[in-house]
């Protein structure tokens, strides 16, 4: 036990070790790269001010504030409401600044969208006469109640093909008697009004026909033969109404293929288009 007694204690030291030394750590590394992803950041977003154009940069923010206003507060079309009426069914709105009559941007008069040029969406003088012509159509709306009602269903616009007069349906406001090519006194009223504006002019008639598609896939589809069928029943009235006969260039029909609203189906896309192509 005496000899057990004289052994020295074992002492167990342990050292802390401070990893970094003077250099805190590597939090400022973290600090350093959200300092720099900043920075680029930065940088970049000064290069795209400068990159880009006045219209991109409003569509940009209208991307990213984006709102639903009534009418088409920066649509980008042609015409009144960018070629929607207000009666017809909604549809989201086309924020941005885009094209309008006088100015074209290249893409809409690549795709005939608009009335411009190669230089620039300038317009030429038959633009100017195909305008007037449009005006005359819309000012016509004045002279009676039952004329101003029946231009809730024009849409006109200025395209590289002419001026496109477009007679649309509405919701229970017809143009043809369903599933036929027979006219309501409605589609009269309106072949009425426009023949006696293009009656003056001189270009060539381009008429096309369409419809809206069928909720029922069958096996013997209409949307063909009534779209053509309505086309030529217009072709008639004109005829009736004292255009020149040797003035029509072509009558076709689009069946459905065409849709101006999102929704195939809707009554709006049920339509006729009356073009007073270039000379």
């Amino acid at each position: 036990m005496g000899a057990q007694s004289n052994l020295a204690p074992v002492i167990i030291k342990k050292k802390k070790k401070v990893s970094g030394g003077g250099h805190h750590g590597g939090a400022w590394k973290v600090a350093y790269a959200d300092f720099v992803t900043a920075m680029m950041a930065f940088f970049m977003m000064m290069w795209l001010l400068n990159a880009t154009t006045e219209q991109q940069r409003q569509g940009l923010a209208d991307y990213f504030s984006p709102t639903i206003p009534i009418n088409r507060i920066s649509g980008g079309g042609d015409g009144s409401f960018g070629g929607d009426s207000i009666f017809s069914e909604e549809t989201l709105p086309q924020n941005g600044l885009g094209a309008t009559s006088k100015h074209a941007t290249r893409k809409q008069a690549a795709s005939g969208e608009t009335g411009s040029n190669t230089q620039g969406g300038e317009r030429d003088a038959s633009d100017d006469a195909l305008q007037k012509l449009a005006e005359e159509l819309m000012g016509r709306g004045g002279e009676s109640t039952v004329m101003e009602n029946a231009l809730e269903h024009i849409v006109t616009r200025i395209t590289d093909e002419g001026l496109v007069i477009e007679l649309f349906a509405l919701n229970g406001l017809p143009l043809f008697e369903a599933g036929t090519d027979q006219p309501t006194d409605l589609m009269v009223q309106l072949v009425d009004m426009v023949s006696s504006v293009i009656t003056v002019a001189t270009n060539s008639i381009a008429v096309g026909g369409h419809v809206r598609a069928q909720p029922v896939v069958v096996a013997q589809n209409p949307v063909w033969d009534l779209s053509a069928q309505r086309a030529t029943r217009t072709r008639i009235m004109l005829e009736q109404n004292g255009i020149d006969t040797a003035r029509m260039e072509r009558v076709t029909g689009h069946a459905d293929r065409e849709p101006v609203h999102r929704n195939p189906m809707v009554t709006r896309n049920n339509r006729v288009e009356i073009v007073l192509l270039r000379e």
